[in-house]
């Protein structure tokens, strides 16, 4: 099964006072590259996590954004008194009164004024705590994002079908068209040599060996038959419930080669056209080949 590697998913999970909310993005990558947003209570859990995105994806960029809310009754800060510090503030204020007669009647919002003396910190959580919850939203995110990979390799699966497909009627035409090769060759031969000896007896053996030279250089039976087991290779893979994106990159390049190889050796203007037509696909199904996992 061909998956794409351009995906995206999202999942939460109420954890306790906190929603926990996991986006994932991917993008294609030679290699699998995990990056990792994650919230300071979520941090030490970042090995375990990285490692279960690892195991559900085989290549791509992935890009992992972790993010810890407070619950819309909750409060995701605690507020806190300084109470040793209220309370030299406080002495302050009295001793200005008994030096310098100030006025004695020190406000509550008077002191919340003064830095420090109320503390504002995020809400503590334990790491151990969030880890459930955190794997419970990672594997949502991981879900969503491999459904909606499968949808899109399903579509490029469909592409490559077609154009395989096509690759293997242009490789039809050329091995019919390759026998005529030879003939035509042998035609042209015989007509120029005739046209030189003026009237002269042609020894046919001699001919016959050129001919049969000329059948050994130009002969593409075994590109071709190697082109056909790449295709059908190429088609197996598609079938395969794993990575094969790197496989598939391989196939295609020999592919390649072996049309390089026929246009060389066939010395024929409508091979060569079609071996045109081919290298064509091949680079299409190159290009799609760079988004499969």
């Amino acid at each position: 099964m061909i998956r794409s590697m351009t995906a995206f998913g999202r999942g939460e999970a109420a954890a306790g006072d906190a929603l926990i909310n996991v986006e994932i993005r991917s993008v294609n990558h030679r290699f699998r590259d995990v990056v990792m947003r994650l919230p300071r209570p979520v941090q030490p859990l970042e090995e375990l996590l990285r490692a279960r995105v690892a195991a559900a994806v085989g290549r791509g960029r992935v890009e992992v954004g972790f993010q810890l809310e407070a619950r819309e009754e909750q409060a995701d800060v605690e507020v806190e008194l300084n109470v040793p510090l209220a309370q030299a503030y406080v002495r302050v204020f009295r001793e200005l009164q008994e030096r310098f007669g100030a006025d004695p009647l020190v406000r509550a919002e008077t002191l919340c004024q003064f830095r420090d003396v109320v503390l504002v910190r995020p809400v503590e959580r334990d790491a151990e705590g969030l880890k459930g919850y955190a794997l419970e939203a990672l594997s949502e995110a991981l879900g969503a994002m491999d459904r909606m990979r499968v949808e899109e390799g399903r579509a490029i699966e469909d592409d490559f079908r077609l154009r395989i497909s096509m690759v293997g009627n242009y490789l039809e035409q050329i091995e019919s068209r390759a026998p005529l090769v030879v003939e035509e060759y042998r035609r042209r031969l015989r007509e120029r040599i005739s046209a030189v000896a003026e009237g002269l007896q042609l020894d046919e053996n001699r001919l016959a060996q050129e001919v049969a030279m000329f059948a050994g250089r130009c002969d593409i039976t075994e590109e071709i038959v190697r082109s056909r087991s790449h295709l059908n290779q190429f088609e197996r893979y598609l079938d395969v419930d794993e990575p094969v994106g790197r496989r598939l990159e391989f196939l295609l390049q020999e592919m390649n080669r072996e049309a390089n190889t026929i246009s060389s050796k066939a010395s024929d203007a409508s091979i060569s056209a079609a071996v045109v037509e081919v290298k064509g696909e091949l680079e299409k199904l190159r290009e799609q080949v760079q988004n499969v996992e």
